[in-house]
């Protein structure tokens, strides 16, 4: 069965950093894109970053550029969200997200383009 398993979320205080990771199984999405979604409580679920494996684009939501960085081993079918200067709004879950086949620049923020989820993993950004 295919998942996506995401790690290294945690209580962190406002100006702090965690590193996130996703590693998918069961298929490979080496050739396709992996991607970070958060929720926070009451909100819907958006974008956060991803990142195309054949040409190695990366995307960020315009409120974590700067700050945050995804990056990952292709070879290992795992992503890495690093988030630094962590605010108390990144509260939220954040989800692992993946596509067997590439996603175009257009639509890399859009929930539908993603065919496989993780279970997500809580982060809390003391304010």
């Amino acid at each position: 069965q295919v998942q996506l398993v995401e790690s290294g979320g945690g209580l962190v205080k406002a100006g702090g950093s965690l590193r996130l990771s996703c590693a998918a199984s069961g298929r490979t999405f080496s050739a396709g894109t992996m991607g970070w979604f958060r929720q926070a409580p009451g909100k819907e679920r958006e974008a956060v970053a991803a990142l195309r494996w054949g040409d190695r684009y990366r995307y960020y939501a315009d409120d974590v550029k700067g700050r945050f960085t995804i990056s990952g081993n292709n070879a290992k079918d795992t992503v890495y969200l690093q988030m630094d200067s962590l605010k108390a709004e990144d509260t939220a879950v954040y989800y692992c997200a993946g596509k067997p086949a590439g996603v175009i620049k257009s639509s890399w923020h859009m929930e539908g383009r993603y065919n496989y989820w993780g279970q997500g993993t809580q982060v809390t950004v003391a304010s």
